[in-house]
């Protein structure tokens, strides 16, 4: 079924979204917590009044969204959680708030995400905590992510970071993303995207649908030290993504190939 051939030369750091934004600093003076409960109430009105709505049509109908062992979240509900996933579409965004709901999802996203002129506000509102590009918000930033935590959030991550659409593999990724929940001492479940055949009511849309697999819920080993842990964290969580990801019905609607050495 696939449709186009794309080259890659580095599958840490290849991007394919094609978004062309300029990226801001986001340093120490970036607020990634908002206390007033004036940004509560509007974030709440926005965040399920609005987008929920919108996301569900988006993800039912465009995505043709469907969820594989989405009991395993049941588990996890009366806490906080870290949910990992491969990253194949810009609208990977609205997965954990699908997944999540009625708990309220957090994402951590790249610097670009705040970056848009005249958005900042709206994505801050929907849940975005952006990555510091400078290490001097990291405080800040770990204390957004502690404090949402706390609150019974589920944080969502994509520790490949970089887009590649509709990509039916798993990219290696680096394990610094997983100290959050070492250090949290939180939960993690892995969500794997792959992609299936449309059928039924939407059998005429070419774009394959969507189906997110989830894990049972993982927990850091309080007997590692902190790197072991978050290692051991990274490698359960790629692990399970391999293995959803290497089905022979995922279906690949584009091809990825390395590009000869010149």
């Amino acid at each position: 079924m696939a449709k186009r051939i794309i080259y890659y030369s580095d599958p840490l750091q290849d991007d394919f979204a094609d978004n062309h934004i300029h990226t801001k600093a986001v340093d120490r003076h970036f607020p990634f917590l908002h206390r007033s409960r004036l940004w509560a109430l509007w974030s709440f009105l926005v965040y399920y009044g609005v987008a929920i709505p919108v996301v569900f049509l988006i993800s039912k109908i465009y995505l043709g969204l469907k969820f594989e062992n989405h009991r395993q979240l049941r588990k996890v509900r009366a806490s906080g959680y870290f949910l990992y996933g491969n990253h194949t579409r810009g609208l990977d965004a609205f997965l954990p708030a699908m997944a999540a709901f009625p708990k309220r999802s957090y994402i951590v996203a790249g610097p670009d995400a705040v970056s848009i002129p005249g958005l900042r506000n709206l994505v801050q509102l929907l849940g975005c905590i952006p990555v510091p590009s400078d290490w001097s918000g990291f405080p800040a930033f770990l204390e957004a992510l502690e404090r949402r935590f706390l609150q019974g959030a589920c944080i969502g991550i994509f520790p490949e970071a970089h887009i590649w659409p509709f990509y039916t593999g798993v990219r290696p990724f680096v394990g610094t993303s997983f100290r959050y929940p070492v250090k949290l001492h939180a939960p993690v479940v892995a969500m794997a995207v792959t992609y299936r055949k449309r059928r039924g009511l939407f059998c005429w849309v070419k774009r394959p649908g969507m189906t997110v697999t989830f894990s049972a819920p993982m927990y850091p080993d309080p007997s590692q030290r902190p790197k072991a842990a978050q290692e051991d964290l990274r490698r359960r969580t790629y692990e399970f993504l391999c293995q959803v990801t290497s089905r022979p019905d995922n279906v690949e609607y584009i091809r990825y190939e390395p590009k000869e050495a010149e």
